[in-house]
This record gives structure tokens, C-alpha cells and sequence, in this order.
């Protein structure tokens, strides 16, 4: 018998689990995710590493053996973050090669305290692709303004890169037009662009957290009726915006040498408003080509009760675009929203990095 995340994978719909630890990976539950619940691909962030490492013994032998040697607390984050990085990819290169080298991926990111410093993220990218050195790696990169040059550079060299942090429309093109750029220079430098792959991470939760309280604020029957409409609106209109690139001269020339489209991932789509239904933002998201990646919950959620009802998302503009308009002529300015979210994502990612190098040091400690 079908079930939705089935159903949901032949909507075009890449299944995607928003987690790691090495736990997972020694209980062989990630294998079991792939075979029982269509999980084709793995994201990582600061906070999972740091949830991980506060759970259970399994990182205790590596953080003996790290504590011995004298590392630093920096290089030994990255030695076990790629350790858990490269385990999960080998688990998933079946899946890899099955999907025609689409599938099958893992994010790992670069130190989120650089996200302003072009160069410095560059550098890390290609030191980290060399660390883990799996073909299907993805180096997670976020879409500040600083970070869209060093995706460029990142992709390029051949390095795939999981683009992330984004929130506004405009910023998303600019995404899109850095990858391009990538891949032309890729190609000007004699690489094969077939064999690079990247996903654009457009956020959807946070966008309706953060609007649904400027909407509370106004305290409206109108603001009300507003509620949860944005994320899955500026989603959508992101899509809009995905079909008309790819659909683009500029764009055909380069599927022309073999190269893939850089892929829609919906990100942060878990619910935070627990009066929403648990599965709103991959019901109403589901479009062909796309990725959604989902914390386990609401993996969970999803294969349980989700209705699956087919493409979501096309068709939808004009009303998305009218909700964005609705909650314009109410005084919600969108280009505040939008980089009052990627201020606070780039911070809340620099802090759990920051927590995550305090939680190595106290263990190291502990093993002396």
C-alpha cells in the first residue's frame, strides 16, 4: 500500500531528513528512514551537531582519541561533524547512484560566524569538500549578499553547494543567477558541469512566525484572516520565479552541456504554530522538482496522516501574489520581514556554532 511520502516522492517531490548524529547512523535508523520512509537525502545545521553530542556516548571514543591528540576545539568540531558527514553519505551513495547521482545527498555548512566574509566561506567550502571527499556532498553556503560571490567560486571549482538561509524573492534570484554564473565559469574552466549539482534552501516557517506576529500586533479581522498565508506564498511565488530561470535562454545553454537545474528545497518546515496542521508546509507545497526536507517529526507526520492531493503550487500565483499584496496594504513591509529573518538566521546559526564549540570543549575536558 502507497503511502503519502511515496505518493509525495512521485509528485517529483525529493524526500529529504533535516537530520544527523551518530547515533542514527550506528542504529542503522537512517537506513531504515531510506527504506521505510523514502528519506533520499540528509541536511545538517549547528544545532543538530550540538543535539547530538549532548545525547548518548557515541561520539565519547573520537572525543578521547581527539582530547589525546590536543586538537583544537575547531578542528576537532570538524572532525566529528565530517566523520558523522562522510558516514551518512556512504550510507546514502546507493541511493546516489540509483537516482541518477540527483538523490542521495548530504549538507554539511560552513562556519555560519563567516557568512559575511566572502573569501573566508569560499576557503572553508573547499576545505571542507576535501575533508569529507564523498562525490555526494553538498557544502551548505548562505544566501547573504556576502555569500552569492563565494557560491559562484564554490561552484566553479566543482564543488556542489546546498545554498541556504533564504527568505526574500529578490534574494532567491540572485541565488539563482549566482549559480548560473558558477556554472559558466565552471564550464569556462573545463569541468564537466553535469557532474555539479546544487539546491536553493528557500526557508517557509519562520516567514509566517515572524508575519503572523506583526499580524497579531494589528489585532484586525483582516489581519486575522492573514494569518499562515505568507510562507506558503512566498514559496510558491519562489517556484514562479525558479520556472521562469530555468526556462531561460541563459539557462538552456548550459542544460545544453549536461547540467542539472539548481532544485527548490523547502526548508524550516516544521510547524511552530501548533494550531496549523503539521503537514501545511508539504501538503501545500508540492510541485515537481523540488526537495523538501523535514525535521523526523514531521517525516513522521507527514507518512501518517498527510494528504497527498498532486501539485500544489502551480496555478497558485495570482492568489499568492494577492496574499503578499493583502499583507502589503496592511503595512507589513516585506523587505523588513525578509531581512529581519536573515539577520536573526544568520545570528541563531553563529550562536548554535558558538554553543557547539563550547559543548566539544567541555567533553574534551572531560576526557583529560
Amino acid at each position: 500500500m502507497t503511502n503519502p511520502l511515496q505518493t509525495l516522492s512521485g509528485e517529483g517531490v525529493a524526500v529529504w531528513l533535516d537530520d544527523i548524529s551518530r547515533e542514527r547512523l550506528r542504529s542503522g535508523n537512517l537506513k531504515k528512514l531510506i527504506d521505510e520512509r523514502s528519506v533520499v537525502g540528509v541536511t545538517s545545521n549547528p544545532t543538530i551537531f550540538d543535539k547530538a553530542l549532548k545525547e548518548g556516548d557515541a561520539y565519547d571514543d573520537q572525543l578521547r582519541d581527539l582530547a589525546v591528540r590536543g586538537v583544537s576545539v575547531d578542528e576537532a568540531v570538524r572532525a566529528i561533524t565530517a566523520y558523522d558527514i562522510r558516514w551518512a553519505a556512504d550510507v546514502l551513495r546507493d541511493t546516489y547512484e540509483a537516482t541518477g547521482r540527483l538523490d542521495g545527498r548530504v549538507s554539511l555548512e560552513v562556519d555560519p560566524r563567516l557568512a559575511r566574509d566572502t573569501e573566508r566561506t569560499a576557503a572553508e567550502a573547499r576545505a571542507l569538500w576535501w575533508l569529507v571527499d564523498r562525490p555526494n556532498l553538498f557544502i551548505k553556503i548562505p544566501a547573504t549578499a556576502e555569500g552569492l560571490p563565494a557560491i559562484t567560486q564554490a561552484l566553479s571549482e566543482g564543488i556542489n553547494v546546498n545554498v541556504t538561509l533564504i527568505f526574500s524573492l529578490e534574494r532567491y534570484r540572485g541565488v539563482m543567477d549566482a549559480f548560473l554564473s558558477g556554472l559558466e565559469k565552471a564550464r569556462e574552466n573545463g569541468l564537466d558541469v553535469s557532474q555539479i549539482q546544487s539546491v536553493a534552501s528557500f526557508f517557509v516557517s519562520r516567514v509566517d512566525t515572524e508575519i503572523d506576529k506583526r499580524l497579531e500586533k494589528i489585532g484586525t479581522d483582516e489581519a486575522a484572516e492573514l494569518r499562515g498565508r505568507a510562507a506558503i506564498a512566498n514559496a510558491r511565488l519562489a517556484y514562479q520565479a525558479y520556472e521562469e530561470v530555468f526556462s531561460s535562454e541563459r539557462w538552456k545553454a548550459l542544460a545544453a552541456a549536461g547540467a542539472a537545474p539548481q532544485r527548490p528545497l523547502w526548508a524550516s518546515t516544521g510547524v511552530k504554530d501548533p494550531s496549523y496542521d503539521d503537514t501545511r508546509y508539504v501538503t501545500q507545497l508540492v510541485a515537481p522538482g523540488t526537495v523538501n526536507t523535514m525535521p523526523e517529526a514531521t517525516l513522521e507526520a507527514t507518512a501518517d496522516h498527510a494528504e497527498i492531493t498532486g501539485d500544489t503550487v502551480r496555478g497558485t500565483y495570482a492568489q499568492a501574489q494577492a496574499d503578499l499584496d493583502a499583507l502589503a496594504a496592511l503595512g507589513i513591509d516585506y523587505e523588513d520581514v525578509v531581512k529581519a529573518l536573515e539577520d536573526e538566521g544568520v545570528d541563531k546559526f553563529a550562536k548554535s556554532w558558538e554553543g557547539l564549540l563550547a559543548r566539544v570543549t567541555e567533553q574534551l575536558n572531560r576526557q583529560v
